[in-house]
């Protein structure tokens, strides 16, 4: 299968056109069904902003996080991917600090 050439640059027209083909062919539940039974890579990764405003750094942040996965993946793993799985109790221990009154101080 020889890839496709772009003779212009439209990232949102390209990226609307790649994830219709991954999902008529889908390819992401795929990518972890063929997978089974190979060793699991685990990558812990926390909200993209969990206790700010999300701003540029979260989304490079999250970028490079998403290619350490999908080369894990091309390299035989098996990729489970759940994101914020480290501070989904925040919000309620900032809620719990700020009713009680206890600081960073």
């Amino acid at each position: 299968m020889k890839f496709k050439e772009y003779k212009g640059l439209d990232l949102a027209a390209t990226a609307d056109e790649v994830l219709k083909q991954w999902d008529a062919h889908d390819t992401f539940r795929k990518s972890i069904t063929t997978r089974e039974g190979h060793p699991s890579f685990v990558f812990y990764e926390g909200p993209p902003s969990a206790n700010g405003l999300p701003g540029i750094h979260h989304v490079m942040a999250r970028t490079i996080k998403d290619v350490i996965c999908r080369y894990r993946t091309q390299c035989g793993f098996l990729v489970h991917r759940k994101a914020g799985w480290d501070t989904h109790g925040l919000p309620v221990e900032l809620g719990v600090e700020k009713k009680l009154g206890i600081t960073k101080e």
